[in-house]
C-alpha cells in the first residue's frame, strides 16, 4: 500500500462531552459485560515475553463509529488487554445510526480512559492516544494487534498496512470489498504470520454452533437447501436530484473515501449510511449475508470454498440516480458441486435454515433454534461425533455482550498460542466471496459459473472483471 506523507496530525483536546444516552448506554454495555479488570500497565509486550501469565495484549483500535460500541468494550472486558491508542477520521460529530450519538476518535478515547480511569485508585487516566491517520498508529511498536472497524473498502488496505507493521488483526466482516482484496489479506496473514479474526462473532455463539453440529453429524439427512435471510435496509436513502452537503468540521473526508472514488460530500454517504453503497460496501447482501452464510458454510462443512453457481431471483435496486445503490431487496440463488441450493434472501429476523430428507432447522444469529421434529434439538452429540471448535468451552448461554466478547477472546489466546482463532482469514474469505459473487449476479441479473479454486468463472469475463475495482490514486494494494 502506498499513500503520499501526511504531516502529524496535532492531536486535538476533548472539548465535549458526547450526549449523556449515548455515554450511559456504552457505560452499560461495558458494566454489564466485563469482570474483574487490573489496573493498567504499560510493559511493553517484549519485556514481559510474548507468553507470559501476566503480559497485557497492546490494542490499537482504528474506527471508531458505531460498531465501535460493541468492539470497545468487548476487548475492555479482558483484563488481559491494554486498549493505548484509537484512531478515526472523525474527530467527534453527529451522523450515526442514532440522532443523540456522538462518535469519533474524541468521543472512543473518553470512553476508554473513563474505563481505565475508574480501577485507578485516583480515579484519573488520560493513557489513550488519539489518531487522525491509521498509518501514524501502526508505525508505534508498543502495539501488538489492531481491531479494524472501519467501511469495507479500506478493510484490505489497513489490514495488510498491520500485518506487514508486525500486527495482529482483528478485523469486522465482511472480510472484503472484492474477490481480489479478499485474496490479497489472505496472502499476507500467511506471508507475515500474523493472527487473523474475522468479526463474524456469531461463530462464538453457543447456540449457532449447536444448530451446526446438529447439521453436520446427520440429524437432518442429507441437506437438500439452505435458505439464508438478511434483514432489510435500515434507511431509504436521498432518491435522485439530492445535493451535497458541507463536509464537516473535524471530519478527514478525503481521507474516508481513501481508495473509493471521488464523490460529493452528504452525510448519508457516510457514518453508518455508507452500508448502502456500492462504492464502499456490497450492501446488506455481505453485511448481514457475512453472517448468516457463514452459518450455512459452517454448518455445510464448506469452510474455504464457495458455490459453484451464482443467479438472480429477483433482487431490486434503488432507482438510477440515487445516492444509495446496493440492493434494498437481495434475493440470490446458488449452487454447491455437491448439489446443496442456497437461497439467500432479504427477511427479518436475519436467520439460517437447513432442510433436509429427515428434519428441517432454522438458527437465529442469537443461538435460538426450531426445529423439525421438535425433538430434534435434543438430540445429543456423542464424544466421538463432530464437535465443532467453541471460543469459551464453559458458555452455553446466548447473551449477545457475551457472544461479541468471547470471540475477542478467542482472538486474545489465538494471538498468546499462535495458533488460527476460531474465524480464520480464509474462512472470513469464503464467505465473503458468497456474498459478493450473490451480489455480483443480482447486479448482472443473469447466472454464472464459478470455480473456487481458481477463484475466476470460466466462461464470463465480465464476472472476471468485477472480481477487483480500480483505486482512486495515491492508494495502491
Amino acid at each position: 500500500m502506498h499513500a503520499p506523507n501526511r504531516a502529524t496530525q496535532r492531536r486535538p483536546a476533548i472539548t465535549a462531552r458526547p450526549a449523556a444516552t449515548t455515554r450511559r448506554r456504552f457505560l452499560k454495555t461495558v458494566g454489564a459485560a466485563a469482570g474483574a479488570c487490573c489496573a493498567p500497565a504499560l510493559v511493553p509486550a517484549s519485556v514481559l515475553g510474548a507468553n507470559a501469565p501476566s503480559n497485557r495484549i497492546h490494542v490499537g483500535l482504528i474506527g471508531c463509529g458505531h460498531q465501535s460500541q460493541r468492539i470497545v468494550p468487548s476487548f475492555l472486558v479482558h483484563d488481559d488487554v491494554q486498549m493505548l491508542a484509537v484512531c478515526d477520521v472523525n474527530r467527534r460529530g453527529v451522523g450515526y445510526y442514532y440522532p443523540d450519538q456522538v462518535l469519533g476518535r474524541e468521543t472512543a478515547r473518553q470512553w476508554v480512559n473513563e474505563h481505565y480511569a475508574e480501577k485507578t485508585a485516583s480515579g484519573q487516566f488520560q493513557g489513550c492516544d488519539v489518531y487522525n491517520d491509521f498509518r501514524e498508529l501502526l508505525v508505534r511498536p508498543d502495539i501488538d494487534a489492531v481491531a479494524i472497524v472501519v467501511p469495507d473498502h479500506w478493510h484490505a488496505l489497513i489490514a495488510i498496512a498491520a500485518m506487514r507493521s508486525g500486527k495482529d488483526v482483528y478485523c469486522e466482516k465482511p472480510l472484503a470489498l472484492t474477490i481480489h482484496q479478499g485474496r490479497q489479506m489472505v496472502k499476507a496473514v500467511r506471508e507475515y504470520q500474523r493472527v487473523f479474526q474475522t468479526g463474524a462473532q456469531f461463530r462464538s455463539c453457543p447456540g449457532v454452533r449447536r444448530a451446526c453440529e446438529l447439521v453436520r453429524n446427520g440429524r437432518l439427512g442429507e441437506i437438500r437447501l439452505v435458505r439464508t435471510w438478511v434483514d432489510p435496509n435500515s434507511f431509504e436513502g436521498p432518491g435522485p436530484g439530492w445535493r451535497s452537503m458541507p463536509v464537516p468540521e473535524g471530519f478527514d473526508y478525503d481521507f474516508w473515501l481513501g481508495p473509493a472514488p471521488e464523490a460529493p460530500y452528504h452525510v448519508e454517504r457516510c457514518f453508518h449510511r455508507w452500508r448502502y453503497i456500492l462504492d464502499y460496501s456490497n450492501g446488506q447482501t455481505a453485511n448481514f449475508g457475512a453472517h448468516t452464510n457463514d452459518v450455512a458454510q459452517w454448518g455445510l462443512g464448506m469452510d474455504g470454498t464457495t458455490p459453484v453457481e451464482f443467479e438472480d431471483n429477483g433482487s431490486e435496486f434503488p432507482p438510477k440516480g440515487s445516492l444509495f445503490t446496493a440492493a434494498t431487496k437481495t434475493a440470490f440463488r446458488a449452487r454447491y458441486a455437491n448439489g446443496i441450493e442456497l437461497i439467500c434472501e432479504t427477511r427479518q429476523p436475519s436467520t439460517t435454515k437447513f432442510e433436509g430428507t429427515e428434519g428441517r432447522l432454522e438458527v437465529s444469529l442469537g443461538g435460538s433454534m426450531k426445529t423439525f421434529p421438535e425433538n430434534l434439538k435434543d438430540s445429543v452429540i456423542g464424544p466421538n461425533e463432530i464437535h465443532l471448535p467453541r471460543s469459551n468451552p464453559a458458555r452455553e448461554e446466548n447473551v449477545r455482550k457475551h457472544i461479541d466478547a468471547d470471540h475477542v477472546r478467542n482472538f486474545l489466546d489465538a494471538v498468546k498460542s499462535r495458533q488460527d482463532p476460531i474465524e480464520p482469514v480464509e474462512v472470513g474469505h469464503s464467505t465473503a466471496s458468497l456474498c459478493i459473487l450473490g451480489n455480483i449476479a443480482q447486479i448482472l441479473k443473469r447466472k454464472f459459473t464459478w470455480d473456487p479454486v481458481a477463484e475466476r468463472s470460466p466462461d464470463d469475463e465480465e464476472v472476471n472483471r468485477m472480481l477487483s475495482r480500480p483505486m482512486r490514486e495515491p492508494w495502491v494494494l
